[in-house]
Order: C-alpha cells, then structure tokens, then sequence
C-alpha cells in the first residue's frame, strides 16, 4: 500500500494581518493552524502558502510564518482563487498532488473559489474545519453546506493527521502526540 502522504498536499491560503485583524476568533485559528502547520512538517506533507498582495497587504503572519519550515514556497496572487497564483500549478503537478488540504481566509471568498477551481481540476479538497474562518460567523454554514454537495469534505485537522497515522504503532506517533498536547 502507498503512503497517502505521497500525494497530498497542505495550502495555507492568506493568513496576512491585514485579513486576520477583521477574524473574530483569529487567536483560535492560528492555534489550531500552526497545530496543522507543524502536524504537516512531521509526517513530511507538501506543504505551500499563499498571499495576496503581499507588496499592500503584507505578509503572512509572523505566528503562522513562525510554525512553517523556512523553505515553504510562498505563492503571490492578486485573484481570489490560490490555483491562478502563478507557479502554484507546478507545486501541484510536480509534487503529484492529489488531494489539497486547505486552511484559510476567508471561508466565504479565497477559500472557496480555491476550493471549487481545485475540484473542477479533479483534484480532491478537504477543508481543515478549524483551520478556516471568516468575518462574518453567518456566511460559513452555505459556503461548506455547497462544498459538501460539490464532493468536497469538511474534518478538523487532527482527524486528518490521525487518519495519516492510521495508528498508535506510527513511527512518528509519540512526537504527534506531543504536538497533540502542545496545542490542546
């Protein structure tokens, strides 16, 4: 059997100040975010970012940028979608990514038309659940509710990692759960 890590990959989408500043749960997200940041780096996930326009609005978060390792590739884009961030196509293609694992801002816009153009290209998307976040709490039930019927899934991260691990007799287990308790 192939390890699933193989062909899955983790897109941060646009955790700049200038987004998460207008986040009302900001301080959760980034919590559980740089869980998912450093659960990625230990079982060896491909792992990218994205900001939009870095040069105006800055970029990514010192406290997630602080979780990534130093040679993540970090994608510019000026749309809204992170696949028409130039190069993110040769992330995917090269690193052969079937499945994205997506953690963002916001829900209701980035997230989502990334979530739908990865889709319409045939690559699976989940969205890490509490890994995502929006300003207003009132758009994320539609945006998931049409995620879902579009073959999307929605789990939180630590399903996600567990379910890589697939059990107590993973190397990488006893450092898991570290990471487990460090953001408990």
């Amino acid at each position: 059997m192939s390890d699933p890590i193989n062909h899955l990959g983790i897109l941060f989408i646009d955790f700049q100040d200038a987004f998460l500043k207008a986040i009302p749960d900001r301080e959760r997200l980034l919590k559980r975010t740089c869980f998912a940041a450093e659960a990625a780096t230990l079982l060896g996930c491909n792992i990218a970012f994205t900001e939009q326009m870095p040069e105006k609005l800055g970029a990514t978060t010192e406290v997630l940028g602080n979780c990534l390792p130093a040679t993540t590739p970090a994608y510019s884009k000026s749309s809204f979608s992170a696949f028409e961030a130039e190069g993110i196509d040769r992330w995917i293609e090269s690193n052969q990514i079937e499945h994205l694992l997506i953690a963002g801002i916001e829900t209701s816009i980035c997230v989502y038309q990334t979530a739908v153009q990865g889709l319409g290209q045939d690559v699976g998307v989940t969205l890490l659940s509490d890994c995502i976040s929006e300003r207003r709490a009132e758009d994320r039930e539609p945006i998931l509710k049409q995620l879902l019927s579009m073959e999307a899934h929605v789990l939180p991260s630590e399903t996600i990692f567990y379910s890589l691990l697939g059990s107590a007799e993973h190397p990488k287990f006893k450092a898991f759960t570290e990471l487990v308790k460090k953001y408990s």
